[in-house]
C-alpha cells in the first residue's frame, strides 16, 4: 500500500463522518506529525501505522477492516482520496496550525492537557505542543 492509500484510509478511518474541512484537517495533522519525524515516524505510512495514534489501524477496532476494504465507490474514500493526493502535493493549506494531535470533542483525553489547543473543526478539537 503506498503512503497515497495509507493517508486516505486514514482520513476515511478517522474522519468519514466530517466534511471536506473536517477531513483535510485530518490529513494536516499526518503531514504535521510526518515533518516532525522523530518518535512520530519519518513516513506518512509510519506515521498512520504507529501504533495505538490513529485508532482506525488499531486491528480490535471495529471499522479497521472495512478501512481496508473501502474503495474510491464509496463517495468519502472518494473524497479522501483527494485530499490525500493534494496533501501529498503540498497544495493543501493547513487549517490546524500546525496541530499534531487531536480528538473528539465528546471526551477530553490526559494528553490534552499538556498541549495547546489551535482550533475546533467540525467534531474534532486540535492541539499543538
Amino acid at each position: 500500500m503506498t503512503d497515497l492509500e495509507v493517508l486516505a484510509r486514514t482520513i476515511w478511518g478517522e474522519a468519514r463522518g466530517e466534511k471536506k474541512e473536517g477531513m483535510a484537517a485530518v490529513a494536516s495533522v499526518i503531514l504535521n506529525r510526518t515533518r516532525r519525524g522523530g518518535w512520530f515516524g519519518e513516513t506518512i505510512t509510519q506515521v498512520c501505522k504507529k501504533p495505538w495514534q490513529f485508532s482506525c489501524w488499531n486491528q480490535d477496532d471495529p471499522n479497521c477492516q472495512k478501512m481496508l476494504e473501502i474503495t474510491d465507490m464509496d463517495p468519502q474514500y472518494a473524497q479522501a482520496l483527494i485530499i490525500a493526493q493534494k496533501a501529498v502535493d503540498g497544495e493543501l493549506p493547513d487549517s490546524t496550525s500546525r496541530a499534531t494531535h487531536y480528538h473528539e470533542y465528546k471526551i477530553l483525553p490526559n494528553w490534552a492537557e499538556d498541549l495547546k489547543k489551535t482550533t475546533q473543526i467540525g467534531n474534532h478539537i486540535f492541539y499543538k505542543e
